[in-house]
């Protein structure tokens, strides 16, 4: 049964969606794109982590956050600490006047290697320290927020303020963060150079299945009853609270789950960078990361990979040529997003392109079931990109 399941999945129209997609990041872009070129794309996947978590927390929820690059930015800089180690050896840094911390240490005078660096000499600890952190920072501020029915505009702001404090956090600590530069110059994994264009090539190709792993997680909560409520919270929170459920449980629940997908995004890209800083941490990044939400779709975890890819696509592209303009064609866009087309790429498909789709499928029903009912006929399968929502026990 579950077999026969997903093989109406896979031939679906959200399967094949999804195998559009598959087949654009791992066959098309690989064989078309130099070493360089798909780095660099890789670097925009590392932010549809982030969009697809706001599709959870701001499109099915309600809950706004200002405030995504704070935990892309812990991800980033748990995976950056234990790079930084690793670079660190006393070997490598005997020149220095204490080897065998990190040279922005040594700068700022510092003589021994700080307690909360320790741990990151462990791989496994990084690796859960890296969805840990970030789920713990989300969990304190969700207890802090959701608890006291603290929401809508108010939270957005709060998000806002935090991500401010703490890059002013990380740029003042400069002796244990690396200031305003960030973590940089990080070289191996586990010995393994990730500076090579082999390197980077299979990094991209990780990125990509961790993609998908959080687009399926995502899928997952947003179509069982816990993806209803959530829905139902965005609509009618008082009528969910008076119905029984702990409202604030469940916000709790979708905010560290955005967060956790955030985090993961912060520690590929700073494989694929090379290095973290607290650019990306602070309002401006934060703002960016929910335009390629709404740009792509707010209610579409899909629409979110492609609005991440579409925006920073078009950053490189005007960056190059009119570095000056950017700033001005993001503000035009995210403008053109509230007023033009709300509902983002996917609502733009699901409005002109989906109706199309629709006489295709009931053209070729009717040109293999010619003895069908009329209600069997036009019959088509009832995905919509706006929710990502499809049943194959309806089709």
């Amino acid at each position: 049964m579950k077999h026969s399941s997903l093989m109406k999945w896979f031939v679906s129209r959200e399967g094949l969606y999804y195998l559009a997609l598959a087949f654009l990041l791992v066959v098309l872009l690989p064989l078309t794109l130099d070493s360089f070129r798909l780095n660099m794309v890789g670097k925009y996947l590392t932010y549809a982590f982030v969009a697809i978590g706001l599709v959870m927390c701001w499109g099915k929820a309600g809950i706004l956050s200002l405030g995504q690059g704070v935990f892309f930015g812990l991800g980033g800089y748990c995976m950056a600490m234990f790079l930084k180690l690793e670079a660190s050896t006393p070997e490598a840094t005997a020149i220095q006047s204490t080897p065998g911390i990190p040279d922005f240490m040594d700068w700022n005078q510092l003589t021994e290697l700080p307690w909360f660096w320790e741990p990151f000499h462990s791989f496994s600890f990084t690796l859960l320290a890296v969805i840990g952190v970030p789920v713990l920072l989300a969990f304190v501020i969700g207890i802090a927020m959701f608890t006291r029915r603290v929401g809508g505009v108010y939270f957005a702001i709060i998000t806002q303020a935090i991500a401010a404090v703490l890059t002013i956090l990380i740029i003042g600590q400069q002796g244990y963060t690396g200031g305003v530069n960030g973590i940089t110059d990080l070289q191996t994994l586990m010995g393994w150079d990730i500076r090579t264009d082999e390197a980077r090539n299979i990094l991209y190709f990780i990125c990509v299945g961790m993609l998908f792993l959080c687009l399926f997680a995502a899928r997952l909560v947003q179509n069982r009853k816990l993806g209803r409520i959530l829905v139902a919270m965005n609509a009618q929170e008082m009528r969910v609270r008076f119905s029984g459920y702990d409202v604030a449980a469940f916000k709790i629940f979708v905010f560290c789950l955005a967060a956790a997908f955030a985090g993961i995004g912060g520690a590929l890209f700073t494989l694929l960078v090379g290095f973290m800083s607290p650019s990306f941490i602070g309002i401006v990044a934060s703002i960016e990361m929910v335009i390629f939400c709404a740009l792509g779709g707010r209610l579409s975890i899909l629409g979110a990979v492609y609005g991440a890819l579409l925006v920073n696509a078009a950053k490189s592209g005007f960056s190059e040529s009119f570095p000056e303009l950017w700033p001005f064609a993001m503000g035009a866009l995210f403008i053109g997003v509230v007023l033009a087309f709300p509902d983002g790429l996917a609502g733009l498909y699901k409005s002109y392109v989906m109706p199309l789709e629709n006489k295709v499928f009931k053209r070729n029903k009717s040109k293999t079931a010619p003895v069908a009912t009329r209600q069997t006929a036009e019959k088509v399968d009832d995905y919509s990109p706006m929710n990502d929502t499809y049943s194959p026990e309806k089709s």
